[in-house]
């Protein structure tokens, strides 16, 4: 008997990448998708109300407020939907008995230490986001303590606007670009998250906090010159572009970025399964893309 499973944020990038899993397993799990227009998260009786209509026995929540910096000058916004939106699910998951998969962020960390961040390190956000993203952490361990958490970093994929394709876009527009170098990282393609978070549906032993990133560590520059290396040799980056290293006192932004948020997955790879480095899923995207412009 198949799973039914509600997603929220279905036309984000780890919303999109999930559709498009699950479109090719439908007797394993009925997906009913929602994104904003159909189910606004931070209102409680429509959650309710969804839970009513569709009685899922999961539910993934995909939906997030990511605009860092514009999150400093709306922070209500932020709060609603990344603290009050998982409170709502949360409570309801619980009164359902619906299993909850939650994604949270790196960026509960405040960056200033140099050493893989463990899941029962101190939190300490730096940013409006991450504080929003942490309340929204703890609104569900309150109300839904047996519910999965999945905290990411630097998730990308082919869909929507992501950094990657926001490099090329400039790399193909302009002769140099300025990128920081000490953000220290692991950027995380939102193919393999969505598998993680697939895969978790069916175990539902696995709770409480978990982290999970792709393999390996980078700064933005690195990952910008990888981008710049291989969107080049397929064809995506048909410019010549010099990527100049600079500091983030360099380039000043409104929120605060921690300078070091590579994350400790251990725990998370023994139970769900290996991880690719960052630069094979960074190729396997692109290639992704290269397709998509040669089917168009």
């Amino acid at each position: 008997m198949s799973k039914r499973i509600l997603l929220t944020g279905a036309k984000g990038q780890l919303g999109s990448e999930i559709r498009q899993r699950v479109a090719m397993m439908p007797l394993v799990y009925e997906l009913i998708s929602t994104d904003m227009d159909e189910l606004n998260i931070a209102d409680q009786d429509q959650v309710e109300r969804a839970l009513q209509a569709y009685q899922p026995d999961v539910i993934i929540n995909a939906a997030a407020y990511t605009a860092v910096d514009k999150a400093e000058s709306e922070p209500d916004i932020a709060f609603a939907v990344n603290a009050k939106g998982p409170e709502n699910l949360a409570i309801a998951a619980s009164s359902h008995k619906a299993r909850l998969i939650h994604i949270s962020t790196d960026y509960v960390f405040n960056g200033r230490h140099y050493e893989p961040w463990k899941i029962n390190d101190p939190v300490e956000p730096i940013n409006i986001y991450g504080e929003s993203k942490l309340a929204g952490e703890q609104a569900i361990q309150r109300h839904c303590p047996e519910a999965l958490v999945i905290r990411t970093a630097w998730v990308y994929s082919k869909y929507g606007h992501n950094f990657v394709k926001t490099m090329i876009n400039l790399m193909n527009s302009r002769d140099e670009l300025n990128v920081i170098y000490d953000q220290i990282g692991t950027p995380t393609h939102a193919g393999r998250l969505a598998e993680i978070c697939l895969s978790a549906v069916d175990q539902p032993q696995f709770q409480g906090l978990y982290h999970w990133t792709d393999a390996g560590v980078a700064s933005w520059y690195d990952f910008a010159n990888a981008i710049y290396t291989l969107g080049s040799q397929l064809g995506l980056v048909h410019n010549t572009c010099q990527i100049n290293a600079i500091t983030t006192a360099d380039y000043p932004t409104p929120a605060q970025r921690p300078n070091f948020s590579v994350m400790d997955c251990q725990q998370t790879r023994k139970d769900f399964g290996f991880a690719r480095h960052w630069r094979e899923q960074l190729h396997m995207m692109l290639q992704e893309l290269q397709q998509e412009e040669v089917n168009a």
